[in-house]
This record gives C-alpha cells, structure tokens and sequence, in this order.
C-alpha cells in the first residue's frame, strides 16, 4: 500500500471516529419535555442528563436502541438529587440502555409499576440495567397495588439500589415469565439494599417474587445474589421463587419476619447465605417445596420462627397437586449448613387432610446445629423415610436421635462478632462427603480438609454476605416507615363486605352503612381490622340463601392478626344455619392472634353439628379473646376453646375476657375452656368474666355453663347466673389464683370450689329484673348497688 492511500485510509478512519464522537453527545434536560425530545432523538453511546431538583407529576420513558459498546445513558446530574415525586413512573423499553441516580421518593403511580422493564406488551426491554437508584415510600392514599419496579425481557440488571417502605398491596420487585421472550431471562438483581416493609396483612406483600404458579414449570435463570434485605415483613415469603433454576447467593437477611421461600418451580440454588433474626419473633430462614433445590453453606443465627418460619423447613406436598398449591418435596440436597440459636429444624411441615404426601429423597447431611438453650433442634410432622441423614452434628444439651445427629462438644471464636467454628475441631472432620457435597465454604474457600457446617475449620474471613457494600452511591435519608393506617365505607349488599376486606392493608378500619350485609362465601381476616358498624342495631351480617356452596362461618382470623367486631349484628337464622361466626387460624397454624368484640349480638347459631358462636382449633393460640357490651343468644353453644386434650398443658388461649356481656338461651355450655397436662398449672392462662349474666344456659341434667376443665385463674365478679336449675353446677373453680364475688345465683345450682379457689359474697336470690329480655333490674332488686351494698351485679346501665 502506498504512502497516499495509506493516509487516505488514516483520514477516513479519523472522520469516522470524529463522526462518532460527534454523535456520542451529552444532553443536559430540565424538564419533561427536554427530556422527551432527547430520548426520542437519542442515538447508541448518547448521555441525557436530568438536571437536579424535583420532577414532579411526570412518566418518564425510556426508550432507544443502544449497543453493548455504545450503551444510551439516563442518569441524574448528581445521583441522589433528582427527586421524582408525585404521580410519577418510569418505563424503559428497548435495548442496551441503563438508567442511573434518580430518586422516586414520596409519589405514587396509576401503572402496574413504579418501575417497569417495558413500554407495553409489544416493546419490552433487552439488556438493560437500573442502577444507583432509590424508591421509597411510594405509596398511594389508598391500598391500591401495584409494583415498585417489575422486570420484563431478558438479560436485564438491577443493581445497586435502594427500594424501602413500601406498604401498599403488590410486590416489591416482580420478575415475569407471561410468554417467551420472558423466560430464561439471566436476569441479575445484586448489590441492593431492600429496606423496611411492614406486614401488608395479607398474601402479596413480598419482597421479590420470580415467576408465578401458573409458570412455575418454566425455567427463569434469574440470579439474586449480594442484596441486603432489612426488616422485609410484608408476608412469610421475603422471596417467592415460582420459577425453575434461579440462584439465589450471597444474601443477607436481617431481622425479617418470614422466609426465602422456594413455593413454586423445581431447581433453586441457595447458597451462602446468611440469616440474622437477631431473636425477634417470627424471623425465619429457607422454605423447601417441590422438587430438585440445593441448599448449601447457609448461615442461620437467631432466629425465632417455628414451623413454616424455622430456620429450615421442607414442607408436605399434595399428590397429583395443581400449580398453585403444594408439589410434593424430592430430590433435595440440603447440606452443610450451619444453624445457631434458633427454633427446630421443621421436617414434613404442614401435613394436613390435603397435604398427605411425606419428602422423598432429601439428603440433609452434614449440617452443624448449636443452641445454648438445650432447645429441640428438630421437629417432624410425619414420616421422614424420604430423608437421608449423614454426618449432622449437635453442640446442645438437647435430647437428639442417634439416628439423625451425632452430638458433640464445638469450639467457637468470633470473626467481627460473628460465631465460626475454630480449628480444633475433631468431631466436624468426622464427617463423610458426599458426591454432591459443596467443594467450598461460606466463604468461598476450598475445602481442603472436607467438615460439617457451613465454614472451614479456622476460618479467618467473612461471608460475602457481611462484607459486601450494597445500595446506591449516595445515602438516602428515608423517614420512619410506618405501616399504612386505611379506612374504607362499606354500603350494604351481597358480598360486599368480603370485597372490602379484599381491599385491607395491614391496619384497616371498615365502616359499615346502616343495612343488610348478605355473606356469600366465608371471610377470612388478615391484620389488624376493624369492622364497625356505624349504627347499633341497624348493621346486620346474614348468611345469603341462593347461594352454591354454604359458608361454614362468617369470618376466620388469620395468624399474627387481630379483628375487632363493634356495633354489628351476626344473624345465623335461615334455611342453613352456619357452624360459627368466628373461628380460630386453621389446625396447628403457628402464631398468635387477637379476637376484639365490643357491642355486637350473635344470634340464633343453632347448628347442632359441632356449632359454636366462636371456636378455637387444635394447636392454635389466642393472645386475647374478648368479649364486651354484648349478647349471644337463641344459640348451641357459646365459646369453644376445649380442644387441646392432648395432655401437653397446652390451652387455645392466654386470656379470655368477658365483660358487661349476656349470654340467654344457650342449649350447652356457655363457654369451655380446656387444658390437659401437667404445664396447666404454669401456662398461667387466664378467664376474666365481671359484669355479665348468663341465663338460661345448659339447662339439661349435668350440664355446666362456664367449663374450665385445667385453667386455675378464672376469676369472676359481679355476675348473675339464672335460670340453669337442671345443670351439675354452674363453673368449678380450682386454684388460688381463682375465685368468684359478689355474684347471684339464681336456679343455678352452687359452684364447686377446690385446691384453694376462694369466694365472697355470693347470693341466692331471685333477681327481680324490671326488664328480665333487656337484664334490666327493678329498683328494688338486689342486683344494685344502694341494696347489696357492694356493687352492681350484672350488666351496667345502658347496655
């Protein structure tokens, strides 16, 4: 080649690449329309730049065609201060473009999302990436769902980033496999910090969720590694992986109510993890169903949660199960893991009359488990033939099957506070590898010298998981993030009461219009609610008659939740007379919940198949069950807590209160209250009843109308029992910490008293009501105070 054509060539070369610098170009926007303009005239390597300060009430649209080398650029002038608030959103759409440094803080969306990987259904983005950005406290007035940002497409990045406070309904990052261009997306979210979510009250309140059930059968290859996830408590599931082969490493979970939960989707790898609950209640690890995870080189310490909340648990499936429920558990690999100071491992958990069909070849070996506390270190709920145990160790005085633990006594030190087995530790090099043992530790060494638990003996390094630096470039100062407080009105009609509560967050008061409340299916109740009607006397609840499928009750109180009643009437009367009007969380549901009821009747609950105006299941348990200003009546039985009788000294409740409160007309008993076992005497359950009467109640021959059968504080006060001639006795007190005063009993016959129960001041008088249907007393009654000299006896003026 010729000097001449040689510079020739040199020239072209040099206009072009002036020409691609040229059209590189850096385009600062101070508003929504600059900012349109310049996206739609973006070019491959452009940088539009959003100038700082507040961007208030706009959709910004992301959308070009960038390449690998020459990626279009949209950040903020300084990361962290532009501030996108109001109702606002983000789309990006197309290929190779990365968004940086903005700030959605305190707005809200009408989209499906915050933050969404695609224009519409037609336009979707391709590698992509979000990164140095912050969402929170995104939310709207009212619990409206939606997303803080969902992921559509393929090979896009989230990293980096901060997403906290969100309490609305919808979660919190979503990953989508709706069709092709979805699945296998090789999506990566790392590098994030996942902040405060308080509980929404019920399903949806999830951190990340990957996939669905109705695609949990198709593979996503999505990775989630290096995030920290603080105080994430919307749901059980912080995770929700519904899809096949993602990878979930490397993450850090701290002082979160729930679990990294593998619900749906065949495949999962986690690993090196690590799980502080740092003792608070219901602070969980990993969650096991369906088929083909590994779980290995976890760290779990401090964590409170039992059952579907333990450190590990590998669920009961459903044989033949549809999607969305429980695929049974198989082919699982659960090793080397190291769990210290928390509940019981939970093996077979769940198993019900659905859920019948015990894990079938789950390895769990070489696990290393220490308590101080000499608590179990295991539970199983059924058969555990489908497990293979290999080479787990115990460092507890906890009692532990020789067939599944080898105990032994473990050296410890401490690396920034965090606990690692030293390296004089002969009993965890007793230990036989597997062909599907991890070929390294927690913290990425090799295992020279292969041992149980998640560390090498002597290990001088932490898991990636505590030194990693997570979350956007600057610091976002967030405020407090409180849990959404909602009110909604409700009008009368068929089913329109079970729509409303389909609308509740985590605490919701429910007005209810004067009118008839028509219940077509039953309500389950999940939070803190309120449902008060706006009249006394004049909001009635009625089962609906033309309707397929009966409702067994009207509501259900859900675990870790409370419902307050006030100002309602509950009317079984009909063709088809419900079993209940409120029942407890369903058999051995863990977690404690509350029943608040304030100026309510429940009438005419006169199922006789087992019926109860309240009834509390087997291995369930109540904080409180009150009940105040009101009346059961014309119905089977009262309150039903006689279940527990399997001789543990276990009750369905901590304290029953009963107050200014009229039970008439009640064929059985009133209320039963149950306990069995030698832990009766310091389980120090309580029954407070003051201020009510109980009339014609349990007439038949050895009836009783208060059952207390192992509680040893029931105390009662200021109560008029009347009208039961026929009954054994009216209540057996047993116990120091029992007594009655100052009550009348009328056709009643006498307590019976025992072990140092005590009484005062009791009396066998008629009552002399002026108003015997409304348990009013005339003035010469002795029911009032100016005649017993006392205090009043039975309900309190203006009830």
């Amino acid at each position: 080649m010729t000097k001449f054509y040689r510079h020739i060539i040199l020239a072209v070369f040099l206009a072009l690449f002036q020409l691609c610098a040229l059209a590189q170009t850096k385009i600062m926007v101070k508003d929504i329309a600059e900012y349109n303009e310049a996206v739609n005239n973006a070019n491959p390597g452009d940088s539009i730049v959003l100038k700082n300060g507040a961007w208030s009430n706009v959709e910004l649209l992301a959308v070009g065609e960038g390449t690998k080398e020459k990626p279009i650029s949209i950040s903020a002038e300084t990361p962290g201060k532009v501030i996108i608030n109001g109702k606002s959103n983000l789309r990006i759409a197309g290929n190779y473009i990365t968004v940086s440094g903005l700030w959605f803080k305190n707005g809200y969306t009408e989209e499906s999302a915050v933050i969404s990987f695609k224009k519409n259904n037609n336009e979707i983005a391709n590698n992509c990436r979000l990164t140095d950005c912050t969402v929170s406290n995104y939310n709207p007035k009212e619990n409206t769902k939606y997303y803080y940002l969902e992921l559509w497409g393929k090979n896009n990045r989230v990293d980096h980033s901060n997403f906290t406070g969100k309490t609305n309904a919808g979660t919190t990052l979503v990953v989508w496999l709706k069709s092709e261009e979805h699945l296998e997306n090789k999506h990566r979210i790392d590098h994030n910090y996942f902040g405060e979510r308080p509980p929404l009250g019920r399903n949806g309140g999830e951190t990340i969720r990957i996939g669905t059930s109705t695609y949990s059968e198709s593979s996503s290859k999505t990775l989630v590694e290096n995030n920290f996830f603080q105080k994430c408590n919307g749901e059980i599931e912080i995770i929700s992986n519904k899809s096949g082969d993602n990878i979930f490493r490397n993450n850090l979970f701290f002082e979160c109510e729930g679990t990294l939960t593998l619900r749906h989707g065949d495949r999962a790898l986690v690993e090196k993890n690590v799980f502080l609950g740092n003792n608070k209640p219901e602070t969980g690890g990993i969650r096991v169903i369906n088929a083909g995870h590994t779980v290995i080189n976890n760290l779990l310490v401090g964590l409170s949660g039992d059952g579907y909340r333990a450190p590990i648990s590998v669920m009961s499936g459903i044989h033949n199960s549809p999607l969305n429920r429980y695929k049974p558990v198989k082919d699982v690999n659960i090793q080397n893991n190291t769990i210290i100071n928390c509940r019981a491992v939970a093996l077979g958990v769940g198993k019900d009359e659905e859920k019948t069909v015990a894990p079938t070849n789950v390895t769990f070996a070489n696990n290393l488990i220490t308590n101080s506390n000499a608590s179990k270190v295991m539970e199983s709920y059924g058969s555990l033939n489908g497990f293979n145990f290999y080479g787990n160790i115990v460092s507890s005085q906890a009692e532990v099957d020789a067939a599944y633990f080898q105990k032994a006594n473990i050296n410890w030190k401490t690396i920034s506070s965090l606990p690692v087995p030293t390296a004089d530790n002969p009993a965890l090099e007793k230990v036989k590898k597997l062909k599907n043992s991890p070929e390294d530790d927690i913290t990425g060494g090799i295992r020279e010298n292969y041992v149980a638990g998640a560390f090498n003996l002597g290990a001088k390094d932490l898991p990636e998981a505590i030194k990693m630096n997570v979350g956007p470039s600057y610091k976002p100062e967030i405020k407090e993030v409180k849990p959404r407080e909602d009110s909604l009105i409700v009008k009368p009609g068929l089913g329109t009461l079970k729509k409303a509560l389909s609308k509740t967050s985590t605490q919701t008061k429910l007005y209810l219009n004067p009118g008839t409340y028509f219940i077509d299916d039953e309500m389950r109740v999940e939070g803190n609610i309120k449902i008060i009607g706006s009249e006394k006397g004049k909001v009635i609840l009625k089962i609906a008659e033309d309707v397929e499928k009966r409702p067994l009750y009207f509501f259900r109180i859900k675990e870790r939740s409370k419902l307050f009643l006030e100002n309602l009437i509950l009317d079984a009367s009909g063709e088809h007379v419900p079993k209940y009007a409120v029942v407890s969380p369903g058999k051995g549901k863990d977690g404690k919940y509350s029943l608040f009821i304030d100026n309510c009747d429940f009438l005419n609950f006169t199922n006789t198949n087992g019926g109860s105006i309240y009834k509390a299941y087997l291995n369930t348990y109540a904080d409180t069950v009150s009940f105040k200003n009101s009346r059961l009546e014309n119905s089977y039985r009262g309150l039903n807590l006689s279940f527990q009788k399997d001789g543990q000294g276990k009750v369905n409740a901590q304290n029953i209160i009963i107050e200014n409160t009229a039970f008439k007309d009640i064929k059985e008993f009133a209320i039963n209250f149950y306990c069995k076992g030698a832990g009766c005497s310091s389980n120090n359950s309580k029954l407070i009843i003051n201020q009510s009467v109980f009339n014609n109640v349990s007439k038949e021959d050895d009836g009783v109308i208060v059952k207390t059968n192992g509680i040893e504080s029931v105390q009662i006060s200021n109560t008029v029992f009347a009208n039961s001639y026929n009954i054994k006795y009216p209540v057996r007190l047993v116990g120091e910490k029992s007594f009655i005063s100052n009550s009348v009993l009328y056709d009643a016959r006498e307590v019976k008293f025992s072990k140092g129960a005590k009484q005062k001041d009791l009396m066998f008088k008629k009552p002399k009501w002026e108003d015997e249907s409304q348990f009013i007393p005339s003035k010469k009654s002795y029911l009032l105070k100016e005649n017993n000299g006392i205090g009043r006896i039975g309900l309190l003026p203006n009830n």
